[in-house]
């Protein structure tokens, strides 16, 4: 009798035992789910919360596009046919405060560096931006409508083939890259390089010239692509292209830009950069040190007409064929804004390409969301 009594208290202090740690198991589940429950719930309110911020950073950079074209219509309301680096959008970049933030921007004027797409072969050839009197090659005085000048150069659908030696940006640019005096690159790999995008860019397959690149030698790489035979969208595509090194795209991107499906190869005398004289010599196929004295020898609000600029003692001393004579322009229709917004702990970067089609339209042609 004693032994039973014995062994069924051991069973009820067992059956205890199990209870308590069955219990202290589901305290312990709940206490997990409810953590994760309330560590989800927060990411989701730190999520909706950072959306909301980086939206309105958005929404600021908006802003400043907005912004951006009130100032070039109220620069081209005073001057509307001369485009120079006295106007108001000018101006180096400037910082706004806003609620909670900041907005900062910097206009560009993207006739004041090399169209990569101008080597396309829609572009027009040396004889016929001559012919077809492009960038008042005879020096005359003419306030010509900034839509125009755009419509010419890209309507132009005769396709060509082979040598791009016609093409006057194809010569501007070999001569631009031996002016950089990049290490290890001379006049045969900037022939290469020309000659690789010219391929890139036309829509056959016939390999342009020495160095020149299509389909076939894109595909026989370890990551094979296509040549894109289309225009360029951006000057880091040039990461693409055949013989184009990381040093040389660096070197280039302060001289060169695109435009959108645009092959326009129209150069402002008056918003070239001073301080980057290596464009204007290849343009003027000249001595760096003559470039540099041009550049010098222009007034802070540029040229009224371009007759002014060729009647400079400084450029008597190059002789200027009538194709580069064509490539000259003192009023420009492409900038480009870049954008840059912080509101509370979320920043927003964009840039955005205007084209000026008269002195109260300005439309936004490319955005692209994002450093560039």
């Amino acid at each position: 009798m004693v032994i039973k009594l014995i062994s069924c208290s051991r069973n009820r202090k067992g059956q205890r035992g199990v209870a308590l740690i069955t219990v202290m198991l589901i305290v312990a589940l709940a206490s997990i789910i409810a953590a994760q429950m309330t560590t989800r719930l927060q990411t989701q309110m730190q999520r909706s919360t950072n959306i909301s911020f980086n939206q309105q950073a958005y929404w600021y950079a908006l802003g400043a596009e907005a912004f951006t074209k009130r100032v070039l219509i109220k620069a081209f309301k005073d001057e509307q046919d001369v485009t120079h680096l006295e106007q108001i959008w000018a101006e180096e970049g400037s910082n706004y405060p806003v609620d909670f933030g900041e907005i900062s921007g910097e206009i560009s004027d993207l006739q004041s560096c090399l169209n990569l797409n101008a080597l396309h072969p829609k572009a027009k050839t040396k004889s016929e931006s001559v012919d077809n009197g492009t960038g008042n090659a005879a020096g005359s005085s003419t306030a010509k409508s900034k839509t125009k000048s755009t419509t010419a150069s890209s309507n132009n659908s005769g396709s060509r083939s082979g040598s791009n030696k016609q093409l006057p940006a194809a010569t501007v640019l070999e001569g631009l890259i031996v002016n950089l005096n990049i290490e290890g690159i001379g006049n045969f790999e900037a022939e290469a390089m020309v000659n690789a995008l010219t391929d890139w860019l036309d829509s056959n397959d016939v390999i342009t010239g020495s160095g020149g690149a299509e389909d076939n030698d894109y595909a026989s790489r370890e990551f094979p692509y296509l040549a894109a035979n289309s225009y360029l969208g951006s000057v880091n595509e040039l990461r693409l292209i055949e013989h184009f090194t990381p040093a040389v795209i660096l070197a280039l991107t302060p001289y060169v830009c695109v435009l959108p499906q645009n092959a326009q190869h129209l150069i402002n005398i008056n918003t070239l950069d001073a301080e980057k004289p290596e464009l204007l010599q290849a343009l003027l196929d000249s001595s760096l040190e003559d470039a540099q004295e041009i550049l010098s020898a222009r007034d802070s609000s540029g040229y009224d007409d371009l007759a002014d600029f060729y009647k400079l003692p400084e450029l008597t001393k190059v002789k200027m064929e009538k194709w580069q004579k064509a490539q000259f322009v003192i009023d420009s229709e492409f900038f480009k804004l870049k954008a840059s917004a912080r509101f509370n702990n979320s920043y927003f970067s964009m840039s955005s390409i205007m084209k000026v089609s008269d002195t109260q339209q300005i439309q936004v042609i490319s955005r692209t969301i994002g450093r560039n």
